[in-house]
């Protein structure tokens, strides 16, 4: 089934971070930086299907070609922004139905890319990542990095309204940053749903919170892309232990409580009827042990598919207990992480 995940997190210089390296990583491309003269070279990075930038339908029909090019894009966002703390992109990050072909995939993401170039007068450089080799196969996912101000003929101009502050935004007639963002999170889902009905799929995905869904079940947990890299090197962490401690947990009540359900029903054990046909009986017996294997081989899928899903972990209850099962395994664990090499797959950049 379809998963719905779209998350908006800026580029900020304070973080330490360029977006020219965001960019090339991304894209598995290489940009100089031209101000630093750092040369980002992730061409032999893996699991990139496709690329692209688009740019407003106005700037199109301009001609504006510059922005096309990756590495002139991006030095000139580092370039438009003075300050240490700055912004230099935005970048919005989308789970894609496993549903899709490749071709449909892409197809979605160029629509939602014009849609938010459209509506910002930005740039959008987007790119389609296949799931790691380690992970679920059904991760298919995709980055689009949006500059924060608007394209012109000759650069950069003033900034998007997403990165205006509220008092801007209502000064302009426009609802608050939140209101925004839970709007760029609807649309998603309507294309998204678009896209598996017209692939003639069932599946759908809603942005709304399970709350607000009417789905009475804990929400997951996002491990982040550090602590899926560390996993994916065999390294475990408290992290990692903590979540699975709590899922354990979990699992143990609601068995617990299942248990005691079916000691509070009534007796129903299956009778047999007498049968003066010895045959009918025998097969009566058969289809009521056919039964009882299927249930419990559902039961056991049902458990295996819960123990897959990242419950979220507890935040002050458990900390006492943690703070004492720390080991110096943990900490041999992160200075081992220091001195590995980068993942082509970790997205943590």
């Amino acid at each position: 089934m379809a998963n719905y995940h779209l998350s908006v997190e800026p580029v900020k210089r304070s973080e330490g971070r360029s977006v020219t390296a965001a960019a090339a990583y991304r894209a598995a491309d290489r940009v100089r930086d031209q101000h630093s003269g750092q040369v980002f070279d992730y061409t032999r990075k893996r699991g990139v299907e496709y690329t692209e930038i688009v740019l407003p339908t106005e700037a199109a029909q301009r001609d504006i070609q510059w922005a096309r090019d990756r590495t002139a894009l991006w030095n000139a966002a580092e370039a438009a922004e003075r300050r240490k703390d700055a912004r230099v992109g935005r970048e919005f990050e989308v789970a894609l139905p496993h549903e899709l072909t490749r071709a449909q995939r892409v197809a979605l993401v160029q629509a939602f890319a014009h849609d938010l170039a459209n509506r910002y007068g930005a740039a959008i450089d987007f790119a389609l990542h296949q799931p790691h080799p380690k992970g679920d196969q059904r991760n298919f996912h995709a980055h689009l990095l949006a500059t924060t101000r608007t394209i012109t003929p000759t650069g950069l101009g003033a900034k998007t309204s997403i990165e205006w502050s509220d008092t801007d935004r209502r000064k302009h007639g426009l609802p608050p940053a939140a209101k925004e963002i839970e709007f760029v999170r609807a649309h998603w889902a309507e294309l998204t749903n678009a896209a598996l009905r017209v692939a003639e799929h069932t599946a759908r995905v809603d942005h709304r919170s399970l709350a607000a869904q009417g789905i009475d079940r804990p929400p997951t947990t996002h491990r982040g892309p550090a602590l899926t890299a560390l996993e994916r090197r065999g390294i475990r962490t408290e992290v990692s232990w903590r979540i699975e401690a709590d899922a354990t947990q979990r699992l143990e009540r609601a068995a617990e409580l299942g248990r005691n359900e079916r000691a509070a029903a009534p007796a129903a054990a299956p009778t047999l009827a007498l049968e003066t046909n010895l045959t009918t009986a025998r097969a009566a017996r058969e289809a009521q042990t056919a039964v009882a294997l299927r249930a419990k081989a559902d039961a056991a899928l049902a458990e295996w598919q819960r123990r897959q899903t990242h419950t979220p972990a507890k935040s002050h209850e458990t900390d006492a207990v943690w703070e004492h099962t720390r080991t110096a395994e943990t900490q041999r664990a992160r200075d081992a992480d220091r001195s590995l090499h980068y993942d082509p797959w970790d997205l943590s950049l």
